[in-house]
């Protein structure tokens, strides 16, 4: 009793003290996101068998020959009934795995579509030669009745430790069934395929047993020591609305060699948030390579933290293990903002130019200003077993969590420990444009953010999703940026660079998957040959005009990587703002003949533009020479184009910025 009435004391006094905190005003209306309510809507709606899916655009015949090897490859994967299976509103999963040590890729996800199979099946796309070609369609999981209907996996490969004999390499699945024992869910379908032979196969279904009631779940992990973590949100739809029960379903897997096949034990694990949220946001969960150390976050308020401002927001809450599971720590929130804030968020997120775009005078110090994590995020333990959570962090809106998408004035981060978890640090990757897309049927996806890591687990990789195609008003035309990370004890790090400047790198630029790279999905560990960090990345194209319920065609990247020498030394203090190029739209526009382009440039550097039409052809390019820092006009001169649109790139100290042009 005294522990509930203390911390009932402490709720009004923060209460009390975060409204006398509102120190800003917003300057206009900015951009705002909350949490999708995604769990009741995940089931794709009927859809017309006569439909076809409309083909993407191909841009392999216009890829710029300078570009070189810096162009990614993509090939063909599998298919799909739909869009729905690989994940929406924050619903990424474990969907891409490898086996580093075997040169093994799998892309796993219902089956259907043009290469076979159907909705209701799960499979998978393997690969044993490091990604360059697959096998596609390969089923694992068959619903015997609509009960037994399957959606958004999870999956994982088994090599136990010491194995080099693909012969004892296992696919392990996990996902939600429509059982019906959770409103429209509440089942699990799980199971394993034998990799060397894939008709040896199990499978099992398990309804939900009250207090305990499954659902979606976003996190799994599987490790080399038998033991897989499927982690979902406790949460009672039964009468329609969501009751969060307070806790979190830990499903763990133990290998059981009698059987080939992993054995499945439940437990709750207390998780309570503020009831303003109703339920986490999302949850993740990690181990390191020696599968003791582990860490489960979620994106949560759980009052363990200090709000600052007068709209509280998310933020990682952090529960821990070191005896493999057996046992986990309470949920400890991670402060993002406030005079006990990271540094890296507090003091670099915004520079003082955004501060002063964002607020009314006057304007709120930068320990008065609050941020919130985005609604999903992705973690990963590193070689010394400390934490590392890739999430996008912005500004709190004027709703309670809620956050500010103004273009730019957000970005995606690493958030990491050194000590365990005693001590956190976070370094920024880079900032974003567009936060969320939305496709017919109300199919919406956010950045995406996904974590990735070497097989030596010494270096880091973040990805996300972002439309930096200037036409777009959302984040349906998203591109593929990526960033890799050495970080030490002192909050600075090994960055990669380009041309010796921090920047991210925009994975497909001018490839096959340039502005629909939509749905990524990236493996928790990267391959490494011939001195590369090749990162497995697939995704499947959706156009913003078609609807989700058609086929889908997987893709996948084959040769991203990074090398140890693209990585360059950045300090917080030091990592280049967003604004190292700025690009006026055209004037006069539209146009015929001449039109202008304003460019400013903090430092001198070579100035190219290029035009490409609708297709994605280069149709002109232009070298503008030298430029040193300060601003300048770009004269573009368009007699010999047709009358249309076209989107003008212009390059500049590494960055380049897109934008839209009219010729009449």
């Amino acid at each position: 009793m005294r522990k509930t009435l203390l911390l009932s004391v402490f709720l009004l006094l923060a209460g009390g003290a975060l409204l006398a905190q509102k120190a800003y005003t917003f300057k206009q209306a900015f951009p705002e996101h909350k949490a999708i309510e995604k769990m009741m809507v995940g089931i794709e709606p009927a859809k017309d068998a006569n439909l076809t899916q409309q083909k993407p655009m191909d841009l392999t015949p216009f890829i710029p020959p300078y570009k070189g090897t810096n162009v990614v490859n993509v090939i063909d994967l599998g298919t799909s009934a739909n869009a729905f299976g690989y994940g929406y509103g924050g619903g990424q999963k474990s969907l891409v795995a490898a086996v580093p040590e075997l040169n093994i890729v799998t892309n796993f996800h219902r089956l259907g579509g043009a290469a076979g199979g159907t909705g209701n099946q799960l499979g998978y796309d393997i690969s044993l030669n490091g990604g360059l070609t697959f096998t596609n369609q390969i089923q694992v999981y068959a619903a015997a009745s609509a009960v037994e209907n399957a959606r958004y996996p999870n999956h994982g490969l088994f090599n136990p430790i010491g194995n080099t004999d693909i012969n004892n390499v296992w696919v392990q699945f996990f996902a939600p069934t429509l059982d019906g024992s959770n409103s429209n869910w509440g089942g699990y379908g799980f199971g394993v395929g034998k990799v060397a032979d894939p008709s040896v196969k199990t499978k099992h279904n398990q309804g939900s047993n009250p207090p305990i009631y499954q659902y979606i779940p976003d996190a799994y992990e599987i490790n080399r020591q038998g033991s897989v973590f499927v982690v979902d949100v406790n949460q009672n739809w039964t009468s329609g609305s969501v009751v969060y029960m307070g806790n979190l379903i830990i499903n763990k897997g133990t290998w059981d060699d009698a059987n080939n096949d992993f054995v499945f034990t439940q437990e709750l694990l207390d998780a309570p948030v503020n009831p303003a949220i109703t339920r986490p946001a999302d949850v993740k969960v990690a181990f390191a390579e020696d599968g003791m150390t582990g860490y489960i976050s979620m994106l949560a308020d759980n009052n363990s933290t200090t709000v600052i401002g007068a709209s509280p927001g998310y933020y990682p809450v952090i529960f821990k293990t070191t005896d493999g599971g057996e046992t986990w720590s309470d949920g400890v929130g991670i402060q993002l903002a406030g005079p006990n804030g990271l540094p890296g968020i507090v003091n670099q997120l915004l520079s003082d130019e955004q501060i002063a775009a964002l607020f009314n005078p006057p304007l709120p110090a930068r320990t008065e200003i609050p941020y919130t994590t985005a609604f999903d995020h992705d973690i990963v333990v590193d070689a010394n077993g400390n934490l590392h959570i890739g999430v996008v962090i912005g500004v709190v809106g004027s709703d309670d969590y809620s956050i500010v998408s103004a273009e730019y004035m957000f970005a995606a981060y690493d958030i990491y420990t050194t000590d365990g978890g005693t001590t956190w640090h976070a370094v920024k990757l880079g900032n974003i444009r567009k936060f969320r897309g939305t496709w017919p049927t109300s199919f919406t996806e956010d950045n995406r953010i996904q974590i990735s890591a070497s097989p030596d687990r010494n270096t880091i990789f973040v990805l996300w999703l972002d439309t930096d195609l200037e036409a777009a008003e959302d984040n349906t035309r998203p591109n593929i940026f990526a960033r890799g990370i050495r970080p030490n004890q002192w909050g600075t790090a090994n960055l990669t660079c380009e041309n010796g400047n921090p920047v991210a790198n925009n994975v497909t630029l001018f490839s096959p998957g340039m502005w629909q790279a939509s749905f990524h999905a990236v493996s928790a560990k990267s391959l490494f040959a011939d001195n590369k960090y090749t990162i497995p990345i697939a995704y499947q194209p959706i156009d913003p005009s078609v609807d989700p319920a058609l086929p889908v065609q997987f893709k996948y990247i084959t040769n991203f990587f990074y090398t140890d020498n693209d990585f360059c030394v950045v300090g917080n203090n030091e990592i280049a703002a967003i604004d190292a190029l700025q690009v006026s739209q055209n004037f006069p526009n539209p146009f015929s003949g001449n039109t202008n382009v304003n460019i400013t440039l903090n430092k001198g550097s070579q100035v190219k533009m290029e035009v490409y039409n609708l297709t994605g052809q280069k149709v002109l390019s232009l070298n503008y020479g030298y430029r040193p820092t300060g601003q300048h006009t770009l004269s573009l001169n368009a007699e010999q184009l047709p009358t249309g649109v076209y989107f003008y790139t212009v390059e500049a100290n590494s960055q380049k910025v897109t934008r839209k042009m009219i010729v009449r």
